[in-house]
């Protein structure tokens, strides 16, 4: 064979020596402990340095608790309010209160009627210009003649208007009772605003689902609270309330004029006051006695309650509820 042909030969060899594949043995585990065997890294093919650059990749920890748990709350996300209450209209309408959803009844007819001048004061269009005269108080000479049943009616009926916000207030500190018949349980409000550094008239305001009325009620009870009544403090919010809400009507039930003193207080600051008067009951001596004691305030009109009424023509409810209004006047006894 020449030299030629064997040349040929050997490099047919070493052509098939290297397409066999090379099997590289893998480390074997349990070898002599403390000297692991060397072992050649295989120097990998180009397509690994795309697959798996020489750069560290982050380690992906699972969160410990679903994912929903700790999920953040979203930045302005809307809270739904504290400080609103639920009012049940069908009790209110069961037990004589005027309600907006109700088709039209006696008892709405005749607060329609009661409102009229009030508003008429209000809006300005009365014989004359009046001071707060959104600022209205219903009181009467004795308890019992029904000023809290009236101070809703009227606080309702008034929400019931196009233009106006009401806010009902319930001042009679000592004996509140306008959460209790609205069906509502007892509340922070005018006391600790009064008593509590850095309590304001919103952190206690309730808002109802009547639209456009609101309440404010009378808090926690405070031995003192003739006095806190006549103080700066309640001057001071009851200017804010005034000017600051020109345009809410803002209903005061007050306590009766001849059984404590918070009223005749309140009545200074008051541009309206309606008296309540029990039919059949209060004596005129009472009455004229207790008009007496706001003679300061420009508007005084009385409302003729628990009226038993018959006759064509004449307004009257089962239960015994009407009215009467004047201004100054004192209506006839047992009339």
């Amino acid at each position: 064979m020449s030299i030629i042909e064997k040349a040929i030969e050997r490099l047919e060899q070493l052509q098939k020596a290297s397409a066999a594949p090379q099997v590289q043995s893998e480390p074997v585990a349990d070898q002599t402990a403390g000297s692991p065997a060397p072992v050649e890294a295989a120097t990998p093919p180009a397509s690994a340095f795309a697959a798996k650059p020489d750069v560290a990749e982050p380690e992906v920890v699972a969160p410990s608790r679903p994912a929903a748990a700790i999920t953040p709350k979203p930045i302005g996300a809307p809270v739904p309010p504290a400080r609103h209450v639920e009012i049940d209209l069908e009790r209110l309408q069961s037990i004589g209160i005027v309600t907006p959803n109700a088709p039209r009844s006696l008892i709405g007819d005749e607060f329609r009627i009661i409102k009229r001048p009030l508003l008429r004061n209000i809006q300005g269009k009365g014989a004359s210009a009046i001071n707060n005269a959104n600022l209205i108080m219903i009181t009467s000479s004795l308890p019992g003649e029904g000023k809290s049943f009236s101070s809703i009616n009227l606080a309702i009926s008034m929400a019931m208007e196009l233009d106006h916000t009401v806010l009902l207030i319930d001042a009679d500190v000592s004996r509140p009772s306008v959460l209790n018949l609205l069906g509502l349980p007892p509340k922070k409000g005018l006391m600790d605003v009064l008593t509590t550094p850095g309590t304001q008239i919103g952190d206690v305001l309730l808002k109802t689902n009547i639209e456009k009325l609101s309440l404010l009620p009378a808090g926690t009870p405070h031995p003192r609270a003739t006095e806190l009544l006549a103080s700066d403090a309640m001057n001071n919010l009851l200017e804010e309330l005034a000017e600051r809400y020109s345009d809410r009507i803002i209903v005061f039930d007050s306590p009766p004029l001849l059984v404590t003193t918070e009223s005749r207080v309140l009545a200074t600051h008051m541009g309206q006051i309606v008296m309540v008067v029990e039919s059949n009951k209060t004596a005129q001596a009472a009455l004229k006695q207790a008009i007496s004691t706001i003679e300061s305030c420009p508007v005084k009109l009385m409302l003729l309650n628990k009226a038993h009424h018959s006759g064509a023509g004449s307004y009257g409810y089962g239960y015994g509820y009407g009215y009467g209004y004047g201004y100054g006047h004192a209506p006839k006894e047992n009339a």
